[in-house]
């Protein structure tokens, strides 16, 4: 490859990070914000509304059943309108319903629009996956997928000092904190929808942003690599016959309800066990977790790296993980319930990356495009089950309940065997090869 050529790939591949990247991670930092204020939200919510822990636990987890069942046509309509529309058109709706929730009066109105906020939502995180092969090549999605995948953990880094600074300060018009906190992160998310309609560009042949010559080649490289990927429908279809997909999914079910478990119930957790702590906080203990996630995830992704085999990145820090939850239900102490909270995010989130990579190495490039996404669809339902099994059972009960589902479920992954993933790497590099 001539000197020019690596010169032209370097100043593209760059340009398009800076331009892409940091705009699609704080679209869904705010996304995750906006799924999981409802725990902080609980502090003073459940008693205006006389909400008990049952009924909590299924608001919560509603929001993921409008969420599954209306997420792949929602990727169908990006693929027809483009992905500007649609993501736009994603966040003004989910803006509009969370500036809703601040108006509720009941549980029955809490239940319509936490399920109207999965729909409205739905395809949103599918979405940005499927707007990310838009723009990098194959060798590039790693590193943007880990970028975007860091979100999570740094929306409770933002998300918990916002929500509780807002209960605690803001009441104007005698509305109460919580009723604020979801009008003005609606508000904030309607805003981003419009700037999207603005900023974000369909395709690489849109952008002005690129040069003439920068356009044509990242066009060309991205349609060399489809002709190189082109799959058939049978082919798509039979990834769902595929043992190995059936064991991510339900690996990474336990991971998404362990997830959302806390996400939605860190608050109401701390608060039990602190006493009288102000809800700001509860907001500044509750960043704990996630503080101690993000480099985590980061260190135990690059261990990950050197080695083909994943299984054992994936599967310690789901033992990390189902220690953390087993310790929490049996923990006397703040402190103790904190640490090892801490320990459970850092396992949920350290899991991510090495989980990908193994799932991508382990199935068929033909069946990774729908087994991905299916994987992921189906894993969404943890998001419904973990909020509410935190709901109906005590905290002991709940927390040990989570703990033992993630011991179960890497049990599939374990018996698997580890030269799928070598073979398929051999014979990946032996095409790029030749």
């Amino acid at each position: 490859m001539s000197e020019a050529v690596v010169s032209l790939e370097q100043r593209t591949v760059k340009k398009i990070m800076k331009r892409i990247l940091p705009f699609v991670l704080i679209l869904y930092i705010v996304a995750f914000i906006d799924r999981v204020n409802m725990g902080y939200a609980a502090l003073e919510m459940n008693a205006e509304l006389a909400l008990t822990a049952e009924v909590f636990g299924l608001l919560s987890g509603i929001f993921f059943v409008g969420y599954f069942f209306f997420e792949v046509p929602s990727n169908i309509l990006m693929e027809r309108f483009g992905a500007r529309i649609w993501i736009t058109r994603i966040m003004v709706t989910w803006g509009l319903v969370v500036v809703l929730t601040g108006f509720v009066q009941s549980a029955t109105h809490l239940y319509i629009v936490r399920f109207l906020l999965g729909v409205a939502e739905a395809g949103f995180f599918p979405g940005i996956i499927l707007y990310l092969t838009y723009w990098f090549r194959a060798k590039e999605r790693g590193r943007a997928y880990s970028l975007f995948l860091i979100s999570m953990p740094l929306a409770g880094l933002i998300g918990a000092p916002f929500s509780t600074w807002i209960l605690d300060h803001v009441s104007w018009f005698s509305l109460s904190g919580w009723r604020w906190m979801f009008i003005i992160a609606g508000v904030l998310t309607f805003l981003f929808g419009i700037v999207c309609l603005v900023y974000l560009t369909d395709r690489p042949r849109d952008a002005k942003w690129l040069s003439s010559e920068e356009k044509d080649w990242i066009e060309k490289e991205l349609e060399n690599e489809k002709v190189n990927q082109k799959t058939e429908k049978t082919s798509k279809l039979a990834a769902f016959k595929n043992p190995v997909l059936w064991s991510f999914a339900f690996t990474y079910f336990a991971v998404y309800t362990g997830v959302y478990a806390l996400s939605f119930w860190l608050p109401t957790i701390i608060d039990s066990f602190s006493g009288q702590l102000s809800n700001t906080t509860i907001g500044y203990i509750a960043m704990i977790p996630s503080l101690a996630a993000i480099p985590s995830m980061v260190i135990w992704g690059r261990f990950s790296d050197r080695k083909l085999d994943k299984k054992m990145f994936v599967i310690l820090p789901m033992i990390l993980a189902a220690f953390g939850f087993a310790g929490t239900g049996l923990a006397g102490s703040p402190f103790t319930a904190v640490l090892l909270i801490t320990l459970a995010s850092m396992g949920l989130y350290s899991f991510t990356g090495p989980f990908f990579a193994m799932l991508s190495l382990s199935l068929s490039e033909k069946e990774a495009a729908v087994g991905i996404a299916a994987v992921n669809t189906l894993a969404s339902l943890g998001g419904f089950f973990g909020p509410t099994i935190l709901g109906y059972f005590d905290l002991m009960g709940g927390m040990m309940f989570i703990g033992a589902l993630l011991l179960v479920s890497f049990l599939p992954l374990l018996l698997m065997k580890s030269s799928i993933q070598l073979e398929n790497v051999a014979n990946s590099t032996l095409e790029n090869a030749t």
